[in-house]
């Protein structure tokens, strides 16, 4: 295996505080991004959007549980899937109750929407021990408005901004390639004004990894996150693909 180099404490001290300064860097960009991010313009939402929760039929303001602002995470979960996707599940495994006491302490709340029947996302819900709310957008229109199901019959195909022609230019066609509906992730942020709901931000791809979780703590060693792109390549005897699967 590839492992670090092997020096005294004092020139790992010297290479570490190099490191520090491009590290303060990124932390001061990432500030910046984070201050443009809130400066960006919002959107009301004008569609009636129907979800269908534990509680009987939901509509995109009473998600907000009566907080000030709204995260969903769009989670891939095909109507014809017995169940969801492997990758949403490990961020969802993460998802704990003091996360979620954390964003209401911030009149934030965190939701998760599927295309799935409720009673699919029920059964898996149980089986997996989560306790965040989920609801189902079956009979809506919410996950085409939001590019997260591709699907040519009911919206044009758009991915995280791009669409089928940007993707072949970018070399990212994996995302709109295979039959559809294609199912897709993502975060999307609202804002509440009383009644009114604005769309304030969505992201898409690897963009779900500004949340965190086991992948920023992996970026933190000296193994990383073991998977086949990483450089410097030869640190782990079994590379895993670009695919955040943990349970494996």
């Amino acid at each position: 295996m590839n492992l670090p180099d092997v020096v005294s404490r004092d020139e790992w001290r010297v290479a570490r505080e190099e490191l520090l300064a491009k590290e303060k860097e990124l932390t001061k960009a990432r500030d910046e991004l984070n201050t443009a991010r809130r400066q960006l313009p919002m959107v009301e939402i004008e569609s009636d959007y129907v979800f269908e929760g534990t509680a009987g039929e939901a509509s995109l303001l009473d998600l907000f549980e009566g907080r000030r602002q709204l995260i969903i995470y769009h989670f891939m979960f095909d109507p014809n899937w017995d169940e969801g996707c492997s990758s949403c599940s490990s961020g969802a495994d993460e998802v704990s109750e003091g996360l979620l006491e954390h964003l209401h302490s911030r009149d934030t709340t965190l939701a998760y929407v599927s295309r799935a029947p409720l009673t699919k996302l029920e059964l898996f819900k149980q089986r997996k021990g989560w306790t965040f709310p989920w609801y189902s957008s079956y009979d809506s229109d919410f996950n085409y408005d939001f590019h997260v199901t591709l699907d040519e019959s009911a919206a044009p195909i758009e991915y995280n901004y791009r669409t089928t022609s940007d993707h072949e230019k970018a070399g990212t066609s994996y995302y709109v390639e295979g039959e559809q509906p294609i199912e897709r992730h993502g975060h999307s942020c609202f804002l509440r004004d009383g009644d009114s709901v604005f769309h304030t931000y969505s992201t898409y791809g690897r963009g779900a990894e500004m949340v965190g979780g086991s992948y920023y703590f992996l970026d933190l060693t000296a193994l990383g996150r073991q998977e086949d792109w990483e450089k410097p390549e030869g640190r782990v005897n079994r590379k895993r693909p670009p695919d955040p699967d943990l349970s494996t």
